[in-house]
């Protein structure tokens, strides 16, 4: 049987937040609680990973291109600071000892065989695509592939699948590009969010509102995966619905960030593009804040 805890990256817990802000007079004083994730003495992923991607549905070559360059920018040195990278060196602190991902096989489908409408079954079913030791399967449809409770109650999901040598199980990621059926919901702060207040969308730093959406979501998946991959490793709240690294920091990009808006970010003076780390190949990305042990508080890039 294989396991699917619906860790679900959601912009609707964005807009739970917004409701449950306390209203506050002018003087109160108000201590803020620190934000805890517990161990539950469960396995991390440490070491050197490979991420396998399952393209399903119809990708361009650049599109691809962005998204491989940011899972080879969170465990390479040498871009310009702030960095992808930097931006990753905080799943150290959970536990000692680093996670270096490194992308792997790529198998494109884009002959929708098993349709343009997919259940839970069949994501589970693309999971088991390669079934390595000491990876991640990464699967990604296209925005014009509808996956069950996306846009609803998710833009993506981990989980873990039985590994066909046995005993082992094998992590698996799933996102979908939400350009054309959800951008409001799973690509912000890229598009106008459908609740909740307001602000200008910011400009995608790769020109593609969907990929970029797809980053944010894959960026909070895998730090998600490699610090709690089997459901028992860092989150607070009940295991069925639990907050872990990036999504106890969900909507949070920058410093001075508050509902609805992402926060002080860095901004193209060409392209007014936003953003907040560099990376490979010159990349530029967008990336969620990510909840630091050491401090913990969310901790943002810039």
């Amino acid at each position: 049987m294989a396991s699917n805890y619906n860790l679900a990256v959601t912009f609707s817990l964005v807009l739970t937040l917004f409701v449950l802000l306390p209203t506050l007079t002018v003087g109160e004083l108000v201590q803020e609680q620190p934000l805890v994730l517990k161990y539950h003495n469960g396995q991390l992923l440490k070491g050197r990973i490979t991420v396998n991607l399952v393209w399903y549905g119809t990708f361009t070559p650049i599109q691809r291109s962005i998204i491989v360059d940011f899972i080879n920018s969170v465990s390479t040195t040498g871009a310009p600071l702030p960095s992808a990278a930097a931006w990753w060196k905080t799943t150290e602190k959970y536990k000692v000892g680093s996670s270096a991902v490194v992308v792997g096989k790529q198998f494109l489908h884009p002959a929708y065989t098993l349709g343009r409408n997919l259940k839970g079954k069949d994501l589970l079913s693309l999971a088991t695509k390669f079934n390595e030791l000491s990876s991640i399967t990464v699967v990604l449809t296209s925005k014009d592939v509808n996956v069950d409770g996306f846009c609803m109650s998710r833009c993506g999901t981990h989980g873990s699948v039985p590994n066909i040598s046995g005993g082992a199980r094998t992590p698996y990621i799933w996102v979908g590009n939400a350009e054309t059926l959800c951008p409001g919901q799973c690509a912000w702060p890229f598009h106008q969010p459908i609740y909740g207040p307001q602000s200008p969308p910011l400009v995608a730093p790769n020109g593609d509102v969907g990929v970029d959406g797809i980053i944010i979501n894959l960026a909070t998946l895998l730090a998600g995966t490699v610090t709690n991959p089997f459901n028992n490793g860092y989150f607070q709240g009940p295991a069925t619905a639990p907050l872990e690294a990036v999504t106890a920091c969900t909507g949070v990009f920058g410093s001075g960030a508050y509902p609805g808006y992402a926060g002080r970010v860095l901004v193209d003076g060409t392209t007014g593009s936003s953003y907040n780390a560099h990376g490979a190949n010159g990349r530029r990305f967008l990336l969620p804040a990510m909840w630091d042990p050491q401090t913990s508080a969310c901790r943002t890039l810039v």
